[in-house]
C-alpha cells in the first residue's frame, strides 16, 4: 500500500492519495508476439455476423440435396413420407429434413473431435497445468483458427480449456437445433452446418495444440523421419501390440514403458488409423500397419497378440473379431467400452492373470500408465505361452472357393463394386489372381461376408490369396510434421495469392475409395509434378504411402516435405487437418496483413477470393469427414469428394456462368468468373476429380501470369483425360495474355465460337 496524505508543489497538489499494488505482472513472455496475452479474456464470437457470411456463401453456392430415402423416422409421429412435396407430422419437408440430417452428421463429427480434445486437455490440466503452448521459435502464429474465431491465442492449458468450453457449448446448441419441432428453414440448417464445421475445425486445432505440446511431437520440421508402413513390415516373431483409434495417450504409455524396461528390441508396437500416425510422431521405432481399410484384414490374420483401443474409427464388432482369434482387448475410453468390465482399480498383475487365463475377453482400463504396464506384460506372456500361429498361406482355400454358388450378392453389396464373384469363378479353375487383385481395392467393410449365403470368409480368402503381396508390402511414409512454419508462408504467400504456385491441395478423409487406394496417390502425383503444394492428414496420408512409382519410391521419398512448390506434407492425424486450413489463414495474415483476432469473415472472404486452396476428400466415409469438409467450406475453401460422398446427401453447387462480385477498391459490382465454381462437389471419377480440383484453385485475384499458369494446368489435365478443351474455359479467360501458349490457336477458335469478350479483373474481389 502506498499512501500520500498531502503534497503540494508549484504545479501539483495531492491530498489523500492511496495506491494499492497487489500484483505486478513481470512476465515478458508475450513481448515478441503479435497477439496479447489471453488471461481473463473471454471467448467472444458474434454468430449473427457468421450467419450473414453463410447466407452470402449460400447465395452463390446453392445446396443440392440427394436423399437416400423420402422418409423421416426420427420421432413417434413417423415414419413420415416426405415425397411429392408432402410434409411430416411436425411440418418438416424433404428439403429441410436433408439439411437437418447433414447438420446432425456434422454435429456427430464435431463432437467426436471435441471429445478427443477434451480428453487430452483434461489430462494436461491434471498432470501439467502450467504447460506453455508454443511451436518453438519458427512459428509465431501458433493457433490461427483459435485466434481468428475466438480472439484468443492460447498460451496455456487454461486457454485451451476456455476455447474448448466454447466449442462444447456451441455443439450443444447446434445439436438442439436438430430436435423435432425446432429449426424450420433449410438455409438456417445449412448455416448451422457450416458453423458446426467451423467448430469442428477449431476442435481439431485444440486437440493438435494439446498433444503436440504435451507429448513434444514434431513442431513444423519439414524433414521428419521416414517411418515403415504396410502389413509386411510387422515382425510377427515378436510379441505384437496393435493400437487402434485416434488418441495418442495409450500408445505413448506403452512405448514409454517399453523404453523404461529396455524391451524395444523384444516387442513390436504398431498402429492402425490415426493412432498409427501419432505414435510414429512420438517414436520412430513404432510401425504403421495402415489406414482404416486394413483393420478387418489384419485382425482376422491373427497376427496381433493384444489390441489396445482408444477412440474413433473402431469396428463395432472388434470384440467378436478379436475373440475369434483369441486376442485380448484393452479398451481405454468411455466412448468405446464394448461392454467390458472396468478394471482400472485392479492391480496390473491381477488384470494380466485374468486376461491370460481367458476369464475375460478384455478389460476397460482408464489409467493410461496402467494400460502401458498391462499391455506390455500381457503381450510378453501371451507370446511365450502361445502355440505357433499358422502361416498366412497355410490354410487350403480351394474348398472354400468351390463352395461359392455365384449368386452375386457379394458384388451387389460391395460399396466399391468390386468383381468378387468373378474372382471366385477364376479361383475355381485354380487361378487366384482375381482375389489378389482385390487386395488394395477392398475398403475392409466386410459387407460381402455378411450377405454371403454360404457364409464364406471372403476377406480371409483375399488375404491368403494375396500372401506374397502382403509379405512385400513395405513402404515409407514421412512422420507427421505438424504445423506450417511462418517462414514457409512468407516464402510462398505471394506466389500462391498471385497464382504463380497454382494451388494448395489439402487431402483429407478416409479410405472408402470406389476404385482402390492407388487412385488418391495417382491424383497426388499428378498435382505434385505440376508444382502444386499437397498437404495430407489422416488415413489419406497413409494411403499415399502405400504406393510406389516405377522406380520403387513412394511419393514421400520422391518429393520434398517443404511447404513449397511440388512439396508433399504429412502434417499428421485427422486433427492435423487444422494445419492445412491454418496455412490459408496464415497466408491472409502474413502476406496480406489481415488482422486475425475476431476477424473470421474478412479472413474467409480473402481466402475465398484470393487463396487458391482446395480440399480433396476422395475416400470420405465418416461423419468426421463431412464436418471437416464443411468447415473448410465456411473458410472459403472448396472441396471435391469421391463418388461415395453423395451419400452425405448434400452438395454446395454454383452456376457455370459469370458471377457478380464486389470490387472493394471501387465499391462497384463487377462481373467475374465463377471461381471457385462449387464449394463442395462430388466427382464421379479420378479424371473428373483432377479437372475439377485444377479449376477449383482458380481465384478472381489471380494476376494475368498466375491465371495463365492455372489455366495451362486446367486445360492440360482436361485434354489429357477427356481429349478436348473444357466447355467452360471462356469464363476463366479475361484477356488474351491468359491463354495457354501450347493451345492458343485452338483456344482462340473456341473463344470466337463462344462469342467471348475480354473483361477487366476486379482490384480487390470480395463477396462482402
Amino acid at each position: 500500500m502506498f499512501r500520500v496524505d498531502g503534497y503540494k508543489s508549484k504545479n501539483v497538489s495531492i491530498k489523500g492519495l492511496k495506491m494499492d499494488f497487489k500484483k505486478i505482472n513481470l512476465d515478458t513472455e508475450h513481448t515478441n508476439t503479435n497477439y496479447p496475452p489471453s488471461k481473463n479474456k473471454k471467448v467472444s464470437v458474434d454468430y449473427s455476423k457468421l450467419r450473414e457470411w453463410d447466407f452470402k456463401l449460400l447465395s452463390n453456392f446453392k445446396p443440392f440435396y440427394a436423399p437416400l430415402c423420402n422418409l423421416c423416422c426420427l420421432c413417434t409421429y413417423g415414419k413420415c413420407d416426405l415425397s411429392k412435396n408432402k410434409k411430416g407430422g411436425c411440418g418438416i419437408n424433404l428439403e429441410k429434413q436433408q439439411a437437418r440430417i447433414v447438420l446432425l452428421a456434422c454435429c456427430i463429427g464435431a463432437s467426436t473431435h471435441a471429445a478427443h480434445a477434451r480428453h487430452i486437455v483434461d489430462h494436461i490440466l491434471e498432470e501439467n497445468p502450467n504447460l506453455k503452448i508454443n511451436y518453438g521459435n519458427a512459428i509465431n502464429i501458433v493457433a490461427p483458427l483459435s485466434t481468428t474465431i475466438t480472439g484468443i491465442t492460447p498460451k496455456t492449458a487454461d486457454d485451451l480449456d476456455k476455447i474448448l468450453v466454447y466449442v462444447e457449448r456451441e455443439i450443444t446448441n447446434l445439436l438442439a437445433a436438430t430436435h423435432t419441432g425446432q429449426e424450420g428453414s433449410y438455409l438456417d440448417f445449412e448455416s448451422k452446418a457450416l458453423h458446426t464445421g467451423m467448430i469442428d475445425n477449431l476442435a481439431l486445432e485444440i486437440a493438435e495444440l494439446a498433444q503436440i505440446n504435451y507429448y513434444n511431437l514434431h513442431k513444423g520440421e519439414p524433414n521428419t523421419p521416414l517411418i515403415d508402413i504396410g502389413l509386411g513390415v510387422i515382425d510377427d516373431q515378436k510379441p505384437i501390440i496393435l493400437c487402434i483409434g485416434h488418441n495418442i495417450a495409450p500408445g505413448v504409455e506403452i512405448i514409454d514403458y517399453i523404453d523404461d524396461m529396455d524391451l524395444s528390441e523384444d516387442i513390436e508396437v504398431c498402429g492402425l488409423c490415426c493412432t498409427a500416425i501419432d505414435i510414429s510422431r512420438y517414436s520412430k521405432e513404432s510401425k504403421i500397419v495402415g489406414p482404416i481399410s486394413r483393420q478387418l484384414m489384419f485382425i482376422k490374420s491373427g497376427i496381433p497378440d493384444i489390441v489396445v483401443l482408444d477412440e474413433q474409427c473402431i469396428r463395432a464388432d472388434i470384440l467378436e473379431l478379436c475373440a475369434e482369434q483369441n486376442i485380448p482387448i484393452i479398451a481405454t475410453s468411455d466412448k468405446c467400452s464394448l461392454g467390458l468390465i472396468e478394471m482400472t482399480s485392479k492391480d496390473e498383475n491381477i488384470i494380466i492373470h485374468e486376461l491370460l487365463s481367458n476369464k475375460h475377453k478384455g478389460a476397460l482400463i482408464k489409467d493410461m500408465a496402467k494400460v502401458g504396464k498391462v499391455a506390455v506384460g500381457l503381450a510378453l506372456l501371451l507370446k511365450k505361452n502361445q502355440k505357433p500361429k499358422q502361416e498366412h498361406g497355410s490354410i487350403d482355400i480351394s474348398e472354400l472357393i468351390n463352395g461359392c454358388t455365384e449368386c452375386e450378392w457379394c458384388n451387389r453389396v460391395c460399396p466399391a463394386m468390386l468383381p468378387i464373384k468373378e474372382a471366385f469363378v477364376l479361383g475355381k479353375n485354380g487361378d487366384l489372381s482375381g482375389f489378389s487383385a482385390l487386395y488394395g481395392m477392398c475398403v475392409g467393410c466386410g459387407k460381402c461376408m455378411e450377405e454371403c449365403e454360404r457364409e464364406l470368409p471372403i476377406i480371409d480368402i483375399i488375404r491368403i490369396a494375396s500372401k506374397d503381396k502382403i509379405a512385400s508390402e513395405r513402404f515409407k511414409i514421412r512422420a507427421g510434421r505438424g504445423p506450417i512454419q511462418d517462414i514457409e508462408i512468407r516464402k510462398v504467400g505471394a506466389p500462391i495469392v498471385l497464382g504463380d504456385i497454382p494451388g494448395v491441395i489439402a487431402l483429407a478423409g478416409c479410405s472408402n475409395y470406389h476404385n482402390g487406394e492407388n487412385e488418391i496417390a495417382l491424383i497426388t502425383e499428378e498435382f505434385l509434378k505440376r508444382g502444386y503444394i499437397v498437404v495430407a492428414a489422416g488415413c489419406v496420408a497413409m494411403d499415399i504411402g502405400l504406393y510406389m512409382d516405377k522406380d520403387g519410391k513412394t511419393l514421400y521419398e520422391k518429393f520434398s516435405g517443404d511447404f513449397d512448390k511440388g512439396g508433399i506434407l504429412n502434417v499428421g492425424p485427422c486433427v492435423a487437418n487444422a494445419h492445412a486450413i491454418g496455412s490459408a489463414i496464415k497466408i491472409a495474415n502474413i502476406f496480406a496483413k489481415i488482422p486475425l483476432e475476431n476477424n473470421f469473415t474478412n479472413v474467409a472472404d480473402y481466402i475465398l477470393n484470393r487463396v487458391g486452396a482446395c480440399v480433396i476428400a476422395w475416400g470420405a466415409m465418416s461423419q468426421k469427414a463431412v464436418a471437416i469438409a464443411t468447415g473448410a467450406n465456411r473458410w472459403g475453401i472448396p472441396a471435391v469428394v469421391g463418388p461415395h460422398s453423395s451419400k452425405y446427401r448434400r452438395l454446395y453447387l454454383g452456376e457455370s456462368e459469370l458471377r457478380e462480385i464486389t470490387d472493394k477498391r471501387t465499391n462497384e459490382k463487377v462481373k467475374c468468373e465463377p471461381a471457385p465454381l462449387h464449394l463442395i462437389y462430388c466427382a464421379e471419377s479420378m479424371n473428373e476429380c483432377m479437372a475439377m480440383v485444377a479449376k477449383s484453385c482458380i481465384r478472381p485475384n489471380d494476376t494475368p501470369k498466375g491465371r495463365l499458369i492455372k489455366l495451362t494446368h486446367y486445360v492440360d489435365i482436361y485434354k489429357k483425360y477427356y481429349g478436348c478443351l473444357p466447355d467452360d474455359l471462356h469464363l476463366y479467360i479475361r484477356n488474351e495474355r491468359e491463354i495457354p501458349y501450347e493451345d492458343k490457336k485452338e483456344i482462340l477458335k473456341f473463344l470466337k465460337e463462344k462469342e467471348w469478350n475480354p473483361r477487366n479483373a476486379p482490384n480487390e474481389p470480395s463477396i462482402l
